[in-house]
């Protein structure tokens, strides 16, 4: 493996909507520009996980109390405090990866939401995935100002992967 490239392990746990390789390489791809435009050092390792709205809704209600299906959720392998980033400045370790978390996208609702919203399904899943992925690298929109931040860079890496609306 390359230096700095992301172990990214895709797990398809859905039979709706067919996964094809591209959508893995976008998958894969993403996660490398947000880790990239995100300027982290060292070798992360990430779970991208696919499911259906029932097993999301199962996950939102174990772990926030909303029987509801949602569009993604991340589980963060650290637990962070509010504004704490998730990976503090420390040297890298080239032979020790960063264990990021998982990201867990309903692909039920994202097309749906693809649908909703009038553009691809596949800008949908790498929006809820870049979203996803930098809550595990401790961003938030608990406020206005944080809700923003979190979107300029969203935005901006939506775009390095021509994913945009």
């Amino acid at each position: 493996m390359e230096a700095n490239s992301v172990e990214t392990a895709i797990l398809n746990q859905q039979d709706k909507i067919p996964v094809s390789e591209a959508m893995r390489d976008m998958i894969r791809e993403v996660v490398e520009v947000c880790w990239r435009v995100m300027g982290r050092q060292g070798t992360p390792e990430v779970s991208i996980v696919l499911c259906d709205n029932q097993q999301i809704r199962e996950l939102n209600r174990d772990y926030r109390g909303k029987d509801e299906p949602t569009d993604v959720l991340s589980f963060p392998q650290e637990e962070l405090g509010a504004g704490e980033d998730a990976l503090p400045p420390m040297p890298a370790l080239p032979d020790v990866p960063v264990v990021l978390g998982d990201v867990v996208i309903s692909l039920e609702r994202a097309r749906e939401q693809a649908e909703a919203y009038g553009h691809s399904f596949e800008r949908e899943v790498g929006y809820l995935l870049t979203h996803g992925l930098l809550h595990l690298l401790g961003f938030d929109h608990n406020s206005e100002e944080e809700r923003s931040r979190m979107r300029e860079k969203e935005e901006e890496i939506l775009a390095e992967v021509n994913l945009i609306r």
